[in-house]
């Protein structure tokens, strides 16, 4: 079995054998390869004809049955488990080859090992893969970057099983080096925003609103047949729907309140850190998945302090602007993951285009959602747009929907319900529309301790006051 398949996949967990069944699907031959032989006979069941998908628990096997130069795509956990795969890989491999690591690798290890593999003439880029288990079996959306030449060869493969969007593939090259790598960790991050939003919202409406699961459904399905279409508000609306099998009742009231993940978003909110770049609706949104795990806590201090009793509110009204304020912190999202991929692009010389990125992430993905038409438009008026809130497109839509953002937020802070991710999305609006902040005072309170300097308004310079005590 030599030189018979033209695309090759490690890892055949859920997302790995449905990626290479939708390769199969696209007229290209796929073999698969995991250590686990329940995983490659599962396959070659699924897949029913061993000329189109087949696999093996053999590396050299799996690395001679590929045409060259062999295009070999990892679908494995990150870390330590992709350099392991990567070194059973190289004895078999010839110059040319290319490696491929479709996971949620840190961006900084697809940079190492990028430059440990040029070294050995082995083409590796990073494509990040979005969509879930269905997404990567009926169409992702993919975020490759690296090596435009060894892109080419992968190229009509990544188009072909991609999603569509009215009839344009979901996917890109975006850039060189650990670029699409780094763009899935910001695409996660804006994940965790939207999701953080989405539950505050069901969060307004169920205490507040009095809403019914069968009328938070109802709400959620008209929001998604309007300016609020994603993927998210669609199975957000399903979930209300789903009755409970090991019990009576909707499965929703069943979850327990504690918030998993696995690490995108807080790398998404550290490197922003490190770059400068605000992103405060990002990062409250990985604090609150951190403060849902302190279940035990949480339950102890609820009653040691007497919580308000929400007020009434007329539920038309409050749902209404329930969708606008949802709406204005989803643009605000937006806007802080897309400020943070400009300024990464310039720190690590990624040459990102943001239009195309918005583009790919149109349909397929996590965060696909109508909104993005807009976004791609906004950047293709002015591929140097600095913020999302810049573009005359987008100020009107924030003007008709920030006043329901504020008074959600001050109903939440007066009833005690916690909206952190839709009051850091007003803090931080309020904040980047100010000409004038109280930044003044703590540039004086760190020269005064600390002889930092400061500069002033009226004229150019580094200052420093001897200040009297």
């Amino acid at each position: 079995m030599t030189d018979t398949y033209d695309f090759g996949l490690v890892g055949l967990g859920v997302m790995g054998r449905n990626f290479i069944l939708n390769v199969a699907d696209n007229d290209f031959t796929a073999f698969g390869n995991d250590l686990d032989t329940e995983k490659v006979n599962a396959l070659i069941q699924e897949g029913g004809d061993t000329s189109k998908v087949n696999a093996t628990t053999e590396v050299k096997t799996f690395v001679q049955a590929l045409t060259t130069p062999r295009k070999i795509m990892l679908l494995v956990p990150a870390g330590k488990v992709v350099d392991i795969v990567i070194e059973s890989l190289l004895p078999h491999l010839d110059q040319g080859d290319i490696i491929i690591d479709g996971g949620n690798s840190f961006f900084t290890d697809t940079d190492r090992r990028e430059a440990y593999l040029k070294e050995k003439g082995i083409n590796f880029f990073g494509a990040g893969v979005s969509g879930g288990a269905k997404g990567a079996r009926k169409g992702p959306s993919i975020m490759p970057g690296g090596s435009r030449e060894a892109y080419q060869h992968v190229k009509p493969i990544f188009e072909a099983v991609s999603a569509k969007y009215k009839g344009e593939p979901c996917v890109a090259y975006l850039g060189p080096k650990s670029a699409g790598n780094y763009v899935k960790m910001v695409h996660n991050g804006i994940e965790y925003g939207l999701m953080q939003l989405t539950s505050e919202i069901y969060d307004l409406l169920k205490k507040a609103g009095g809403l019914s699961n069968a009328e938070l459904h109802q709400t959620y399905s008209e929001w998604n047949q309007g300016r609020l279409q994603s993927f998210l508000v669609e199975i957000t609306s399903e979930i209300f729907e789903q009755k409970d099998d090991l019990g009576d009742g909707d499965l929703v009231d069943m979850i327990l309140d504690k918030a998993k993940q696995k690490g995108t978003g807080k790398w998404t909110s550290q490197n922003a850190m490190d770059l400068g770049i605000p992103i405060p609706t990002i990062d409250v949104a990985v604090s609150m998945r951190e403060i849902s795990a302190l279940k035990d806590e949480r339950v102890k201090a609820d009653a040691l302090y007497n919580r308000p009793t929400p007020k009434g509110v007329d539920k038309n009204d409050f749902t209404s602007k329930a969708e606008q304020a949802l709406y204005f912190a989803f643009i605000i999202t937006y806007a802080q993951g897309m400020h943070q991929l400009a300024d990464a692009s310039k720190e690590y010389g990624y040459e990102l285009e943001l239009g195309e990125i918005a583009k790919i992430w149109r349909a397929g993905c996590i965060i696909r959602a109508a909104l993005l038409a807009d976004i791609t438009d906004a950047y293709r008026e002015d591929k140097d747009l600095q913020n999302l809130l810049l573009s005359p497109s987008f100020v009107k839509k924030v003007q008709e929907t920030v006043d329901a953002a504020r008074e959600l937020v001050a109903y939440g802070a007066a009833n005690g319900i916690p909206l952190p991710g839709l009051s850091n999305a007003l803090t931080y609006f309020d904040a980047y529309t100010s000409s004038r902040l109280p930044l003044n005072l703590i540039q004086a309170q760190r020269d005064y301790f600390g002889s930092h300097t400061y500069e002033r308004v009226d004229r150019e310079g580094i200052f420093h006051t001897e200040w009297e005590e």
